[in-house]
């Protein structure tokens, strides 16, 4: 999910390359691994520490994959220039050539698919058809005949890859099995994850009509676009409902306890236009993503006992 993260003026290059992985966005590689296998060992009894640590590596590398490649690709369609408003890319800002990055991004899914096989030789095909899918949608999130981001589809791939496939598949990786609550899990980490993009866009909204970059932001208009953030802002908590079906009552409050930062993102969004403010934003709702999947994950874990 390419998303901005620091500024790169005055960096050396080994830290600007690593500012390039985007690390506030690496959560949204983190918080579904935590979140399925605290589901997995509350609900099934079942868990593995090695494929916690084995499904955390090949989504974050595919993550970071997915920045690069963006980095670059965004650079050489002439989405990132000096004009933009959110800080400098790696490739834009001539730290690295579009080659290199482009390499490294393919470095980086080559590294991810190497520390998924053992997930392969557990989990078998669903597995692979997970990760295989995985990559090539990172890639073709900006590269490729059809770019996800220029067609408006990010949101969406945010939501079914960062949130469904991602918590569902960790929990199939644990139990072997999933259910009715895998979804509602998976759907409420995904569309925590999706904020981080749609306020990325939101702030682009302007340079990426220009390129005739068409994000769901630009499709929408600024007014549309903001009531799609009040809508992935809201509907986690309201999917938290399910959880009191099913007795999980701690899953369901702890939770709540991110109420105050929701607010809050809610109001900045709703009172201020598109600009370099919303970087601040970015790191709000990377906030409440985190928090949010480490809340509902100790809820679970109460459970364990």
């Amino acid at each position: 999910m390419p998303m901005n993260s620091f500024s790169m003026n005055q960096e050396s290059p080994i830290k600007s390359v690593l500012l390039a992985f985007r690390p506030k966005t690496l959560t949204a590689a983190f918080v579904p691994c935590v979140v399925g296998t605290a589901y997995a060992s509350s609900t099934f009894a079942s868990w593995s520490l090695k494929y916690f640590i084995f499904a955390l590596l090949s989504a974050t590398f595919i993550q970071i994959g997915t920045n690069l490649i963006n980095d670059a690709i965004d650079f050489k369609k002439g989405a990132d220039t000096k004009e933009r408003i959110g800080p400098q890319r790696i490739t834009q800002s001539g730290v690295l050539s579009y080659k290199v990055v482009l390499s490294l991004g393919s470095l980086s899914f080559a590294l991810s698919a190497l520390f998924g096989l053992p997930l392969v030789m557990s989990g078998g095909l669903p597995i692979v058809i997970i990760g295989v899918l995985s990559i090539l949608l990172g890639y073709g999130y900006t590269a490729g005949p059809y770019p996800l981001a220029y067609k408006g589809l990010g949101d969406l791939f945010v939501i079914i890859f960062f949130g469904l496939v991602a918590v569902c598949g960790m929990i199939f990786l644990h139990a072997k099995t999933i259910d009715v609550g895998s979804f509602i899990l998976g759907l409420q980490i995904g569309l925590l994850a999706t904020i981080l993009i749609a306020i990325n866009n939101l702030r682009d909204l302007n340079g990426d009509k220009k390129v005739n970059k068409l994000t769901l932001a630009v499709r929408l208009g600024e007014k549309h676009a903001k009531q799609e953030i009040y809508f992935l802002i809201l509907s986690p908590f309201l999917l938290g409902i399910y959880w009191l079906s099913t007795h999980d009552y701690l899953s369901f409050f702890f939770p709540l306890l991110t109420v105050p930062l929701a607010i809050k993102l809610f109001k900045n969004i709703k009172l201020r236009e598109p600009g370099p403010i919303y970087n601040n934003f970015l790191a709000q709702a990377a906030a409440l993503h985190l928090l949010f999947g480490l809340l509902i994950s100790l809820g679970f874990s109460l459970k364990w006992n």
